[in-house]
């Protein structure tokens, strides 16, 4: 290799040498197979020629995309076989990982095209070609050999394909609640108009979803048990951490064994409990439920009062300080990120719970909470009719709690790090 300066970047000539060759198979696979039609196949090269005779639209840039980013990474591969230095290297390894990402998202645009193209009306994933797969496979071998030249962290690569795959479906449900076309299915990514009516539809007064009765019934529940529960957690996890008594570690244990179990076994004992004494179909059921299990939450809570040190409960004793008075004034003012921790976590759980409650209202619709109630909504009969309303439902429910975790989220990090040194 010629002008190969080992010393400035380090490279490493053998996985130099298997990115070249991964960059090239990658282009290759451009003209393999791409598209399994009844009249043969067509590769990705194909299909972009197709194309371009056709009405531009938003999903031809995958294609495109991924065709010219390919292009370029082998031209800039074969740049750096003749002369290698690290922007060569970088710019390389950036074209690459563009490529990567236009070769996965060609996955999510393949029934818009071929139905534009007119080569498929009704293209399905499923019948992706072996040529598609060569193509993002190679195009990833030769971004993490790439990245092992530069001396870059593959574990970028690890994070960003997760943070795709998370982020991938709170965009599509984001994007479907301001879409304009009703229907559960449409076959694109971006919708093709956009409209507030799906959210505004779920507040009106004609509304055949009493969506917002959902939303306070699940309001008063998550706001009841985040302060009973909170309160539960925070007493036991301190007479835990500071107290010793008879039967102390049994206790412990004995609510470590049953917090092993699924909570769902015992769904329909408490059922039928809660049945015989009235409370069935009824929100203070889910409220005296949760209350009745928060005490087996105490292990983190007790793990950060452990980490107090006890010198301050005793020069409090010698002031004449009840255990109640160095709770309330001493502890707790000196355990605010484990406070917001459990608010959180007790909110949360009350406000996302679906398992018991859809089994507890049964057909009480006006007893409903938000996940019982959209979940509703995506009966086989009602989900064509309402999913874009289900939708907008989703992300009215999480916009909340996003800016509620986000908000507190350092102090959330600091009680999960505080309960750690204990």
């Amino acid at each position: 290799m010629g002008n190969f300066n080992k010393t400035v970047i380090g490279l490493n000539l053998k996985h130099h040498f298997k990115a070249v060759v991964a960059s090239l198979l990658s282009f290759i696979a451009l003209f393999l197979p791409y598209m399994k039609l009844e009249d043969g196949s067509r590769s990705v090269a194909g299909v972009a020629a197709t194309l371009l005779g056709k009405e531009f639209s938003g999903s031809y840039i995958f294609v495109y995309g991924a065709f010219a980013f390919t292009l370029l990474a082998v031209v800039l591969a074969a740049i750096s076989i003749k002369k290698t230095n690290e922007k060569i290297m970088k710019a390389w390894q950036w074209i690459q990982a563009l490529a990567t990402v236009f070769a996965g998202l060609l996955m999510f645009s393949t029934r818009a095209m071929g139905k534009a193209s007119g080569l498929a009306g009704n293209f399905l994933n499923k019948e992706l070609s072996f040529g598609y797969w060569i193509l993002f496979v190679a195009s990833l071998v030769a971004l993490i050999f790439i990245m092992n030249v530069t001396k870059t962290n593959v574990g970028y690569i690890a994070l960003s394909v997760l943070g795709v795959i998370w982020l991938f479906p709170i965009l599509w449900i984001v994007l479907t609640a301001f879409r304009a076309e009703q229907g559960y299915y449409v076959g694109y990514f971006i919708p093709r108009g956009f409209t507030f009516d799906n959210f505004i539809n779920l507040f009106t007064n004609n509304s055949v979803l009493p969506f917002a009765k959902w939303w306070l019934n699940t309001l008063i529940v998550a706001a009841c048990s985040c302060v009973i529960n909170t309160l539960i957690i925070l007493m036991t996890s301190y007479v835990l951490s500071r107290t010793r008594f008879a039967g102390r570690k049994g206790f412990m244990n004995i609510l470590m064994i049953i917090g092993m179990f699924p909570g769902f076994m015992s769904l329909i004992a408490v059922y039928n409990i809660l049945k015989g004494i009235g409370l069935n179909q009824s929100l203070m059921a889910l409220i005296v439920v949760g209350a009745a299990g928060a005490a087996m939450g105490y292990h983190v809570s007790k793990g950060f009062f452990d980490t107090i040190p006890k010198a301050i409960d005793e020069a409090a004793i010698i002031d004449g300080a009840s255990r109640l008075q160095i709770f309330l004034h001493v502890t707790l003012p000196l355990s605010k990120s484990i406070i917001v921790y459990t608010v959180l976590g007790s909110f949360l759980g009350a406000w996302s719970d679906y398992i018991f409650p859809s089994m507890l209202f049964g057909d009480k619709q006006s007893s409903y909470t938000v996940a019982v109630g959209l979940y509703w909504l995506t009966d086989f009969k009602r989900i064509d009719t309402y999913y874009t309303q289900f939708a907008a439902g989703a992300v009215i429910v999480a916009l909340p709690i996003v800016i509620l975790f986000v908000w507190l989220q350092r102090f959330y990090v600091e009680g999960l790090s505080g309960s750690v040194k204990g």
